[in-house]
């Protein structure tokens, strides 16, 4: 397995330096922006690599267990077993089952390769089908061609009679790569101008030009032309056409009583000046919101001493250090979940054909396109959705913490990673109209959006607990949704408790948990290692998922107040702005929790695809907010 070790010498040097241990710690106010970025490209190189032994783990799995299956099958079931494969599994692009002895031109064959690809990938070919004989796996170096990065793979039989050899394409790896760096923020993002986007100082609204990475810590960004309104009473047909003419309005967008104007003349600033002669509540820009997620790496974790429930999933002991480092193993004997808890992961969608996910999934929301499904195009919302609720004990790829929990995908950010004020506040909304007891939100912004913060309400006021990640810039500016009292702010910790070095900190942080290298879902049936806030903030709603199903009569101050009292204290001693109360601790907090811990069966799971009630609940929030 390739292990990067310069890479990876580089970021514990690098981590060293600036965090070490003791008393002479740095304290991360005042890490230089040159150091952080350095630090951030190395961490970025290190989940890539991670990813890269996921995908090579899993993949030298499912080929073996194929290879085994079909060793005595005939060809047709052979070619049937292969094309099934490569269905599920893209990325593995040509395979090939061969006979010990034969030539590797006579097997059975699924996918082909591009002639400049086979080329390149012809020498691998032949030392994997060259060892196969010989009952030995192989694995190769990566291999550089005009189509992208590949690895050749050869999985002998049990018996070593026959073998299958396959050519994987790891495109995931530069996917990764490049959603990383925006979340990161290694590069500016949203670039200006894009999308008619610009960036604003988030505690004086000020224009500011970002021309580097460290420019965007604490900085927000909204559209151009565009602009929020809450008016004190409903605008008349009259009103509204007299202002769409006044500011040359292009688009208006109703929510509520809420509107969302947009000018093909006025800027935004422009917008909100015109505003203030109506009777109005506010009128406040149109803000993104974007991924919480960062790229890091983490050694592995010592298995629990005390008595813990191991699952059998594939990627589980190697790379799941997470899990029992916050105590989820032995949390696993007081409740496993309950399938009357459903989780809303508001967020970039989820790949709903994950073999890995999609039995623990129930019908969700598009809010970018209505009429289409909550897919992820992006890969944030998938990984974030497996480290809820990943099935487990499933013998394939990851655990989620949650074995029963129901996850409700909402689609709120486009294929750009960012989604508008407008969009997340509706996926809030509509999550909890339709039965959302905990809802995720690994997504921010450093402006405090008004409309926003009435979404927010409007779900907490019907009890259902909010998660939010804190964000990626090393910085005690305080991000939104996370900073909202009515939002459970979360900071990401590494392997050895301590902080994350690119994780938000200050006064709001409520607790932490494992945000590094953390090992997931991602689409098409892949597996990767991502880090962020984004990442830890997904562990402590399957927890508060946890705490609703052990005793369901709690209130959702109640669970909160339950993770806040049992967190483990990691930092100065007591609450801080680090970690809050300390790193959560999923066996404690369910203790603490009581009551019957509803722990489902195999049985149970027969109407685990059952859609809940579609019934549209929208008026409860604009009577609550917007009405009186």
């Amino acid at each position: 397995m390739w292990k990067y070790v310069l890479s990876f010498v580089f970021l514990v040097v690098g981590a060293a330096l600036i965090f070490p241990r003791g008393e002479e710690r740095v304290k991360p106010e005042s890490i230089s922006p040159a150091v952080e970025l350095q630090m951030k490209q190395s961490a970025l190189e290190q989940d890539v690599a991670r990813t890269d032994e996921l995908c090579r783990t899993q993949c030298s799995y499912e080929i073996g267990r194929a290879a085994n299956d079909v060793k005595s099958e005939p060809a047709d079931k052979i070619s049937q077993r292969l094309q099934t494969l490569q269905k599920e599994h893209p990325h593995m692009e040509k395979l090939t089952w061969t006979k010990s002895g034969e030539p590797r031109d006579k097997g059975v064959s699924a996918g082909t390769l591009k002639p400049e690809v086979q080329s390149a990938l012809s020498a691998s070919l032949d030392e994997a089908k060259r060892l196969a004989d010989q009952g030995k796996p192989y694995q190769s170096q990566p291999l550089q061609t005009g189509a992208g990065t590949y690895f050749v793979i050869g999985v002998p039989s049990g018996d070593g009679s026959t073998g299958i050899i396959g050519a994987v394409r790891q495109q995931i790896l530069q996917q990764v790569a490049d959603h990383q760096k925006k979340n990161l923020r290694i590069v500016t993002y949203p670039s200006e101008g894009r999308y008619k986007i610009e960036s604003v100082d988030s505690r004086t609204l000020q224009d500011v030009h970002v021309d580097h990475p460290e420019d965007n810590e604490g900085t927000s960004h909204y559209h151009m032309n565009q602009v929020v309104v809450k008016f004190k009473k409903e605008p008349s047909a009259s009103d509204l056409s007299r202002i769409q003419k006044e500011i040359g309005g292009a688009h208006v967008q109703k929510l509520g009583y809420t509107y969302v104007f947009e000018s093909s003349g006025m800027e935004a600033k422009q917008l909100m000046n015109y505003f203030k002669k109506w009777n109005i509540e506010y009128a406040e820009p149109h803000f993104l919101y974007l991924t919480n997620q960062t790229d890091e790496a983490a050694p592995s974790t010592p298995p629990n001493s005390k008595s813990v429930l191991t699952p059998n999933d594939s990627l589980y002991r190697r790379y799941q250090w997470n899990l029992p480092l916050i105590e989820t193993e032995a949390g696993w004997n007081v409740t496993k979940g309950s399938e009357d808890v459903v989780v809303a992961v508001v967020d970039t969608g989820v790949d709903l054909n994950h073999s890995d996910l999609k039995d623990q999934l129930i019908s969700g929301y598009n809010v970018v396109n209505p009429d289409s499904q909550p897919l992820d195009d992006v890969g944030h919302g998938t990984h974030v959705a497996g480290v809820i609720g990943a099935l487990v004990n499933n013998n394939l790829g990851v655990a989620g913490m949650s074995w029963y929990n129901r996850i409700m995908p909402i689609k709120v950010l486009d294929q750009s990673g960012a989604g508008s004020t407008y969009a997340v506040a509706q996926g809030i909304i509509w999550a909890t109209d339709h039965g959302a007891k905990v809802i995720n939100m690994s997504l921010g912004n450093y402006a405090d959006a008004q409309f926003l913060h009435d979404a927010i309400k409007y779900a907490y006021d019907h009890d259902v607990v909010l998660i939010a990640a804190s964000g990626n810039d090393n910085t005690e500016r305080p991000g939104y949704p996370a900073a909202y009292p009515e939002v459970f702010a979360v900071a990401a910790a590494d392997s050895n408790k301590a902080k994350a070095s690119f994780s938000n900190y200050g006064d709001y942080i409520d607790v932490a948990a494992p945000g590094v290298s953390i090992a997931s879902t991602y689409p098409h049936n892949q597996f990767a290692a991502l880090s962020g806030t984004s990442m830890a903030s997904p562990h402590v709603t399957a927890l508060a998922a946890l705490i609703r199903s052990a005793n369901p009569s709690l209130k959702n101050t109640e669970v909160m107040q339950i993770m806040r009292d049992t967190a483990m204290d990691i930092g100065p001693s007591g609450k801080d702005k680090y970690f809050g109360y300390g790193l959560i601790d999923v066996v404690a907090a369910l203790k603490a929790a009581g009551g019957n811990a509803g722990t489902a069966t195999q049985e149970d799971n027969a109407a685990r695809n059952q859609p809940i009630d579609e019934g549209f609940g929208w008026n409860r929030f604009w009577n609550q907010f917007f009405g009186r």
